[in-house]
C-alpha cells in the first residue's frame, strides 16, 4: 500500500463516485413529462400560427417602407426593403386628409370607450349584485342580443338615426354601439367573481349601492375594464359598414372609409395602401401594449362563473 493510500485509509477519506447530472425533464402544467416529438410539434404549430397572424402585418410594413424603384411583385418576393423610406407615408397624407380621418376615428373610438366602460360597468353590477324582479330575464336579453347579426338590424338603426336627425353626424356613428351586450356580460361575470362578504360588511357599515360600487367593486375589476376598453376601441376604430351608411360628408369620414380612396380612382399604388394600413393599425398596437397587463388579468376576472 502506498503512502497516499495509507493516509486515505487512516483519515477515512475515500473517493466518492462522480454522478452525472441528468438533463432537466420538460413537463407540462400537470407534471406530465413531454416527449421530444410533442415539444417539436407544439413549437411548429406556434410558428405556423405566428406566420399566419403576424406575417401579413409584417409584409404590409415591409411594403410600406419600399421605394418606388423597388418591385413589390418580384419573384421570388423580397421581404426586407433594400432602401427603407418613409416617403409612402407622406404620399398618403398628400392623397387623402388621413390625419383628419384619423382624428374623426379617434373621437368616435374615445366616445365608444367611455360609454362602454361606464354603461357596461353599471349594467354589469346591476345584473350581478342588485336584487330585483326580472334580473334573470334581463341577463337573458343581453345574451340574446349577442346572437342578433348586425346586418339584420342596420336598416332599423339607420331609420332611427334619420328620425332623430343624427344622420351624417359622428354622434350617429357612436350611438348604436355605445353599450355592447358582450361588454355588459363581461362586467357581470367579473362582479360575480368578487367575494360577496366584503360588500356585506360595507352594507352593515351603512354603505349604499353607489358607495359599494365605486369604492369596493369597481376598483377590483380594473382588468376587465381594460378588456372592455380594448374591445370597444377596436370595434369603433375598425368599423366600416355603419359609418359608410350613416356618413355622407367627406369631412366627417372615419379612417376606415377614407382609406378606400387610396385604392381606385385617386391612387393605385400598393405601397400607399400598405402605408395607410399601418397608420390604421398603429393605434391598436399602442393601445394593447399599454393595457396588456390589465388585459390578461381581466380575462381571469371575467371568466364565466357557473
Amino acid at each position: 500500500m502506498s503512502v497516499t493510500e495509507d493516509v486515505r485509509v487512516t483519515t477515512g477519506m475515500t473517493r466518492k463516485p462522480v454522478r452525472r447530472r441528468r438533463a432537466p425533464r420538460v413537463t407540462d402544467e400537470n407534471g406530465r413529462r413531454i416527449r421530444v416529438w410533442e415539444l417539436v410539434l407544439r413549437y411548429a404549430l406556434l410558428l405556423a400560427v405566428l406566420a399566419i397572424t403576424v406575417g401579413p402585418f409584417l409584409w404590409q410594413l415591409s411594403t410600406s417602407l419600399k421605394g418606388t424603384h423597388e418591385d413589390i411583385f418580384s419573384s421570388p418576393p423580397t421581404f426586407l426593403p433594400a432602401d427603407p423610406t418613409l416617403h409612402n407615408y407622406e404620399r398618403v397624407a398628400d392623397t387623402i386628409p388621413v390625419w383628419d380621418y384619423a382624428f374623426n376615428s379617434l373621437k368616435v373610438a374615445t366616445a365608444n370607450v367611455v360609454t362602454n366602460c361606464v354603461g357596461s360597468a353599471l349594467a354589469g353590477y346591476a345584473l350581478a349584485r342588485l336584487r330585483y324582479r326580472g334580473r334573470k330575464i334581463a341577463t337573458l336579453v343581453f345574451i340574446l342580443a349577442m346572437l342578433v347579426p348586425v346586418e339584420s338590424i342596420v336598416i332599423a338603426q339607420f331609420t332611427t338615426m334619420r328620425e332623430l336627425g343624427l344622420n351624417n353626424t359622428l354622434v350617429g356613428v357612436v350611438l348604436p354601439g355605445c353599450i355592447a351586450a358582450m361588454n355588459v356580460l363581461l362586467m357581470r361575470n367579473a362582479f360575480l367573481n368578487l367575494p360577496y362578504e366584503i360588500e356585506e360588511a360595507a352594507y352593515v357599515d351603512g354603505a349604499n349601492a353607489w358607495q359599494r360600487f365605486l369604492r369596493i367593486a369597481l376598483p377590483s375589476v380594473k382588468g376587465t375594464l381594460a378588456v372592455v376598453a380594448i374591445f370597444a376601441f377596436m370595434g369603433a376604430w375598425d368599423d366600416f359598414l355603419w359609418p359608410l351608411i350613416v356618413l355622407s360628408d367627406p369631412a366627417k369620414f372615419t379612417l376606415t372609409i377614407g382609406l378606400n380612396y387610396l385604392h381606385g380612382t385617386f391612387a393605385n399604388d400598393e405601397r400607399i395602401v400598405a402605408a395607410g394600413t399601418i397608420i390604421a393599425v398603429a393605434p391598436l398596437i399602442i393601445l394593447f401594449a399599454c393595457l396588456q397587463r390589465y388585459f390578461f388579468r381581466g380575462v381571469g376576472e371575467g371568466a364565466v362563473k357557473g
